[in-house]
């Protein structure tokens, strides 16, 4: 396993899971500094070194077999893979030049020892002076919010708001400092990918060049140079692609960390303290909560952040009633109580502010608003979609870097304005003038995909097609993807089989337009399969979302003309539609797919609905099944026929809250009572 994405959303939160992550990758830049320290230290050495030229060799070969590279993700591309392998080259390489006895490098100080010295110096030592900062800034916001807390209500109210306002700057700052950290760590980690490794490439380029006996190796090596050079240049410009996106979540999340949250199980998580009674008096101790609305469960686990490690052992208790506590019935401020069914007595929490308080109580017994969008496919769409690659194909299919260049926006929006016109679409016969350009064209084109509520390939097969992606074998990600296919609905397989069909004649004009499969993956592969949450780990697989449509485009005759081995049930009768819908008319109204509503129903308006669509779909197959058997007319599936895999979108972010909350801890002696910090979430469940 790769070393876990941190996600942005996580620094508001502060969760100890958030960081334990954050150890492994810093032990990951640890362990970095020290392999580059040392291998810059052997590289000395064997330039100083004639005389002990072939040991020096040999042990900065070991060096190099040693190191594992560790990717951010759960599964490696094959260019991360060939990168992370080439040390293993590197060093047997070096081993066979030890036989030859060949003659020190005269340029190997330049080539090697100053980048790998400038990577360390630049790159991993910012790291360690962010993580200096955000030290120093967690410290210092555990103390002042310690001391806000510990205020006495008695105050004037001008005290306390002015303390509040104070509290509110510092854990801005410490948020921002912790974004800036995490963005920091991961810019490093991808950095090193490349930055490390091709020093070392060019290093051994240069032995070749300087070594009388390096020829004949050289030759032998020349086809994993090629290989190698290749992979550092796409995971380059991945990693541009890769930067710029989480650059520009991470300042959305600086704006509006709200809208940003990530998608939790729980309706409401965080820190808070609990009042805990022992019998030298009471004491306040921080817990990270979490709390589930439809089980009603809450979980307390005793987590001290300055000292990173648990205070107890963890407790659940099923909700029974949450009270506000009021200010003059308790010394502390932001309270309120809570009953549960399976433990005596009232359990006492404090919030970390009375925003924190508001939240939470909402999250025990408040609902929050159903967002909801529609996404259809129709005849508009098909016919926009032919006329643009009508265009494309007729007077543009040469042109250098088709859909890679962009046309300008105000030209692109007044195309699409006419093309969506119901009289304009009414009129198929009528082809894209010539006074469009073709980047105006090809633009419009990926900006309707866009526009679709959902992607082409829909939300809810996205993760299948990545998982595929994520296969060893080539054949095996073939089939795989060949069956999600063929599960895809009936509009989707026509419109993405029309564009897989185009996107092919592209490739195959390649030496005219420059565009060649894995230039379209990479234009194509976040519009057809964007995530439905924008997140750190969604970016870093869209690497695997170009794969993907690399795939479809290599293999599209295959996957859309054939029926894969094993078929979901019923997906043979729709193929049978498909072949003869494909050559046929576009789509008419009434054969329109399945409306996808993004929306939280009751579980008794959402049973009905199923019970609707399942009863449709035995009609609909048995009406099918009869008529193919008896005559020869085209099966087509009706409206309401839906894939077994077909679901209701369900609401991409819960409603759920999380944050920090203080418990005092109090003994017989007042003088020696101390404040804890604990952390508490809940989900809510419509």
């Amino acid at each position: 396993m790769g070393l876990p994405a941190l996600e942005f959303s996580d620094c508001c939160l502060d969760s100890p899971q958030f960081r334990e992550r954050l150890k492994s990758h810093e032990a990951e830049l640890d362990k970095t500094n020290k392999f580059i320290k040392e291998l810059i230290k052997d590289g000395k050495s064997l330039v100083a070194a004639l005389k002990n030229l072939s040991s020096a060799k040999r042990k900065f070969a070991d060096s190099l077999n040693e190191f594992k590279f560790r990717c951010i993700g759960d599964a490696e591309t094959d260019d991360e893979i060939c990168i992370a392998k080439s040390l293993q080259e590197f060093a047997t390489v070096l081993r066979n030049l030890e036989d030859e006895r060949m003659r020190m490098i005269e340029n190997a100080g330049e080539v090697l020892i100053t980048p790998l010295e400038k990577f360390r110096k630049e790159q991993i030592g910012a790291a360690k002076d962010a993580k200096k900062k955000y030290d120093k800034e967690t410290e210092k916001y555990c103390g002042v919010l310690e001391k806000h807390l510990n205020l006495s209500s008695k105050k004037k109210e001008s005290q306390l708001q002015e303390a509040d306002s104070q509290v509110d700057l510092v854990r801005q700052h410490f948020y921002e400092v912790s974004l800036e950290y995490v963005f920091k760590v991961q810019e490093v980690q991808e950095r090193k990918m490349f930055e490390f490794v091709e020093p070392l490439l060019a290093f051994l380029q240069g032995l070749f060049t300087f070594y009388h006996h390096g020829y004949e190796l050289a030759k032998d090596f020349s086809d994993f140079k090629t290989e190698l050079t290749i992979s550092i240049q796409n995971t380059r410009n991945r990693f541009e692609g890769t930067r710029s996106e989480v650059e520009s979540l991470m300042r959305k999340m600086k704006e509006n960390p709200e809208e940003h949250r990530n998608i939790s199980p729980f309706t409401m998580e965080g820190y808070l303290y609990v009042q805990e009674k022992r019998h030298f008096g009471t004491s306040w101790v921080k817990h990270y909560c979490t709390y589930q609305r439809e089980s009603k469960r809450i979980t307390m686990v005793p987590f001290d952040q300055k000292s990173g490690g648990k205070g107890g052992e963890d407790e659940a208790v099923t909700l029974k009633s949450c009270i506000r506590r009021k200010t003059d019935s308790i010394e502390k401020r932001f309270c309120f109580d809570v009953e549960a069914v399976d433990r005596p007595g009232v359990i006492t929490m404090q919030a970390l502010s009375e925003e924190d308080r508001k939240l939470w109580m909402e999250a025990m017994d408040g609902r929050e608003p159903v967002r909801r969008d529609t996404a259809q496919l129709d005849n508009i769409g098909f016919s926009i979609i032919r006329k643009c690659i009508n265009a494309v194909e007729t007077r543009g299919i040469n042109e250098q870097g088709l859909y890679r260049i962009v046309g300008v926006n105000s030209r692109v929006q007044k195309l699409l304005s006419i093309l969506m016109d119901p009289k304009t679409a009414s009129e198929t016969e009528t082809d894209i003038c010539a006074e469009w350009e073709i980047k105006t064209i090809t633009s419009a084109l990926k900006t309707y995909l866009r526009m679709l509520p959902g992607p082409l390939m829909m939300y809810q097969f996205q993760r299948s097609f990545i998982k595929a992606a994520k296969l060893e074998n080539q054949e095996s990600r073939i089939s795989e993807i060949h069956n999600l296919v063929h599960r895809l609905p009936e509009k989707n397989r026509q419109m993405l089989q029309m564009l897989m069909n185009h996107l092919a004649n592209v490739a195959n004009n390649h030496k005219q337009n420059l565009m060649t499969v894995a230039n379209l993956g990479v234009v194509f592969g976040p519009t057809l399969l964007r995530p439905q949450e924008e997140t750190v780990a969604a970016i870093m697989d869209i690497k695997f979302q170009n794969i993907v449509v690399e795939i479809l485009i290599e293999n599209h005759e295959k996957i859309f003309n054939t029926v894969p081995e094993t078929l979901p049930p019923n997906s043979q009768l729709l193929l049978l539609s498909h072949k003869k819908n494909t050559d046929s008319k576009p789509p008419s109204c009434s054969e329109r797919p399945l409306t996808l509503f993004h929306t939280a129903q009751a579980n008794e308006n959402q049973e009905t609905r199923n019970s609707i669509i399942n009863s449709s779909l035995e009609s609909v197959i048995s009406s099918n099944v009869n008529s193919f058997l008896h005559s020869n007319s085209t099966l087509r599936p009706s409206l309401n026929s839906s894939d077994p895999d077909l679901e209701v979108i369900k609401p991409s972010r819960p409603n759920s809250l999380k944050g920090y909350i203080l418990s005092p801890t109090s003994s017989k002696n007042p003088i020696n009572s101390t404040t804890t910090h604990c952390y508490c979430s809940a989900i809510s469940v419509p």
